[in-house]
Parts: structure tokens; sequence; C-alpha cells
């Protein structure tokens, strides 16, 4: 592991790619030194080019202000000779984004991609990092099929199964045979606020393209092992999801049903939530939350408002365990979903590989 790796933005001027800048300030082993986007922002500095967009709390860092955006096509070759790796967060069509990102890897350039369109290539990993980090080892098979020796995709996992599925990981053990998950989603997770999204205030929208699906089926892949090569998808457990758009600026809640074929106590699982932790925290990454789950005792908890920035946005809020009528159990779940649900997933992503060597 060097002391200091190169690191680019590509979608620098989109939401994620601006929580991607705003977590990489300081950060004590990345440093910035590419931003791209599309051709229209190209060659403008970055302050120009993402203009009265900027959605973050924080100003602009200074030394990203006066930055020169490249042209994410036309200037690949060129980015990934200036860089280690870079993360990709872009608004494309999602065969434009394989193939952009396909095409970074085999320029020796790896990929820790936010986006959705590689999730179910076989042979790229997609992570959570305290759940499947084992599923970094078909890295060597995407190489030997990409023919590089660097290059690579990892992409994190959709926003919306980070609540629920780190607090289901644990619980594995005692055979989870279903679940039912209802979402309510933050209109940060659409790229919006609400000045930017007015008719989002006092409204909630019953329908996100395509992300029930995801929620259904990504967890499975994630939950899944690795044979000759490939990501081979989890059989069970059986998960169906409903996926609303709520009033919130940041964070996604879950409300989770589930039945166990072993069925524990409220008091095993609270243990195992408590004592649940991953490599992200056996590694002390920089942006792994110390305590990842988090279990509140009070019956208003959690809320968007009070809890999303809990260990600096990275962590999972959990309260309202209970026996069900019709399933075992249920609870609440809660994430930040730009932060561990996006760039900060990304982020812990990168940390992890760079632990492992992957960038080295």
């Amino acid at each position: 592991m060097k002391d200091n790796y190169k690191v680019g933005i590509i979608g620098a001027t989109g939401m994620v790619g601006q929580r991607f800048i705003e977590l990489l300030d300081g950060h004590p082993w990345y440093s910035v030194e590419v931003l791209a986007a599309s051709s229209r922002s190209a060659g403008k500095s970055y302050e120009e080019a993402v203009g009265n967009k900027w959605a973050m709390k924080t100003e602009i860092p200074a030394n990203i202000k006066t930055m020169t955006v490249m042209d994410a096509e036309a200037d690949a070759e060129k980015i990934a000779s200036m860089v280690d790796f870079v993360f990709c967060a872009v608004n494309m069509k999602k065969d434009d984004i394989k193939a952009l990102e396909e095409k970074y890897a085999k320029l020796e350039c790896p990929v820790v991609s936010n986006n959705s369109a590689h999730r179910h290539t076989p042979d790229v990993p997609m992570i959570i990092p305290e759940v499947n980090p084992e599923h970094l080892e078909v890295i060597e098979a995407q190489r030997a099929r990409l023919g590089t020796k660097r290059g690579f995709i990892a992409v994190k996992s959709n926003c919306s199964i980070q609540s629920y599925v780190p607090a289901l990981h644990p619980l594995m053990k005692y055979g989870v045979e279903k679940v039912l998950a209802t979402t309510y989603q933050a209109i940060s997770g659409a790229g919006k606020t609400f000045e930017t999204w007015p008719e989002m205030v006092d409204n909630l929208i019953p329908f996100i393209g395509g992300e029930e699906e995801k929620s259904e089926i990504e967890p499975l892949k994630v939950w899944g092992k690795v044979e000759n090569g490939e990501i081979i998808d989890a059989e069970s457990p059986s998960i169906t999801t409903q996926c609303l758009r709520v009033p919130v600026s940041d964070g996604h809640t879950a409300a989770v049903f589930v039945t166990f074929k072993n069925k524990p106590t409220i008091e095993q699982i609270k243990e195992d939530w408590k004592n649940f932790k991953g490599e992200p925290q056996d590694f002390d990454l920089p942006h792994a939350p110390k305590q990842f789950l988090n279990y509140f005792e009070e019956d208003n908890r959690p809320q968007a408002k009070e809890d999303r920035m809990l260990e600096g946005g990275m962590a999972v809020s959990i309260g309202r365990l209970r026996e069900d009528k019709q399933y075992d159990y249920k609870f609440v779940c809660l994430s930040h979903n730009t932060l561990r649900g996006a760039a900060g997933g990304g982020l812990l992503l990168a940390e992890l590989l760079t632990k492992k060597g992957y960038f080295d």
C-alpha cells in the first residue's frame, strides 16, 4: 500500500460526484487529480461547470473550484494515465455506462462504480464492504476476461438495500426464509433537492422506476457465492418490496418483515446486531463506522432527520423490533442514501480494495 493514491471522479458534476468531492477533501490516502464529466462541461473550471447545481451544504473545496473538467469519454486514455483509479458516477444510458467503465478497465485503470450498469455482470463484484468482501476474489477472473493486469470494475449495490440487507445479514444463520420490505426513499436519491423539485413538498410518489426489481434481486447477488470465476446468486430468501419516494431530503427508511426457519429471540437479534462487524471495522478503514448497526429502544426511532448522520452517515440505524402476526418479526431501518448508500459506500469499497492491494 502506497502513501498516496491519485484518483479521478467520472461524473463529477452530478450529486453523487459532488458527494465524492466532499468526502475526498482531506482524505488521508487519496488526492483528487482529475474531474471528468460530459462534453458539455469539458474545458470549463469545475466551479463554472457545476454552476448553481452544487447541492452540498459545504463549500466547493478551494483546490477543486479551479480544476479544469475533462471529457469522460474523449479524454479517457489521458485520464487513465493520470490516476491510480477512478470513481464513476455518470448519468448515461446503461449500455453506454458499461462500455465506458470497460474502456477504463481495459486502459488498466480500476473503476469503483456507483452505477447500476455492471451490477449483474457475473464477474463484477457488487459489494457491501461489511457483508460480502469475499466476492472481491472474482476480480482475478474478470481481469482474465478483460485481458488486463490492473484494470477491473467493482460496484456498490443499490442505495435502497443498504439499510435492510446489513440488518438481515447477521441473522442469516437462523435461516431467513421470507422478507417483505417497503422503502421510503429520499429525494436526493433522484439527484434532487426541494429547491429543484418543489412538487415533492407535501407529497408522496408510490413508484420509483426499476427500484423494486433492484431491491428484490440485488440482495441475492450480495448473498451469493463465487464459483468458477462468477458470482452465483443465492436462491433464498424470497424477497418482495415496494419503493416509495417521500418528502425527505436525505435518508432511506425501510419497514422490514422477516420469517426464519429457526426463529431467534428478540434478545438474540439485538445481540447479533450489536456485535456485528466486518472487514472495514477490522482494518479500521478511514470511513468505516465504529458501530455499524445501531439499535434504538425508543418507539419513535430511527428518524431520518435525527439519525441519518450517525457515524458520519456511514452507520445503519434500526428500531421497533417486535413480533408480527403474519411474519416472525418486523422492524424499521434507516441509512443515509448518498453517504452509505452512494458515494460513501463507494469510498469505503475503494478503501477496502486499497487495503487488500488491488490498486498496487
